[in-house]
């Protein structure tokens, strides 16, 4: 049997807001809907204008455990959080294998944003490597796309004794 295609996320941490806003600019333009990027940063006043400006919404709090409360809004904000509440009990790098990626990635996107920096996730499969480039050529550090998460159980990956 099939699971639903998850897709892929794509993930950077920009040094500031004006540096993720350039970023989050740039992958609007080039098409990429609002509902499909993620914002997660320290709460700030700033943080919280490029949210509701450049997304449409205004951001939630969210306690995280290891970096306190930061502002974020997106679909990498739900799958994180699980039906365990993991993104608040367990931080970001604890979980990120939850959208695909290693642990280690997790750990380094957590560093990075709680030195000040901006992280920025897009959720769409089919332009993965897109927005990729978008994100290096904003500033984006340490950009990556995770593993693919979908349809692990394909018929074709089941052994046919298994079925």
């Amino acid at each position: 049997m099939s699971q639903p295609d998850t897709g892929r996320f794509t993930i950077g941490v920009f040094q500031d807001v004006a540096w993720a806003r350039r970023g989050i600019d740039a992958l609007l333009a080039d098409g990429f809907v609002a509902e499909s990027i993620t914002i997660i940063s320290r709460a700030s006043p700033e943080v919280a204008t490029l949210i509701e400006s450049t997304l449409g919404a205004p951001a939630g709090y969210v306690d995280l455990k290891t970096l306190g409360t930061v502002l974020a809004l997106g679909p990498l904000v739900r799958q994180l959080q699980g039906s365990d509440d993991g993104l608040t009990r367990a931080g970001l790098g604890a979980t990120i294998a939850r959208a695909g990626f290693q642990a280690h990635d997790g750990y380094i996107y957590e560093t990075l944003t709680g030195r000040g920096g901006v992280l920025v996730a897009i959720h769409n499969e089919s332009r993965a490597a897109d927005a990729l480039a978008k994100l290096h050529s904003y500033g984006g550090g340490n950009a990556a796309i995770g593993a693919w998460t979908g349809r692990l159980h394909d018929q074709a990956l089941v052994r046919p004794e298994a079925i």
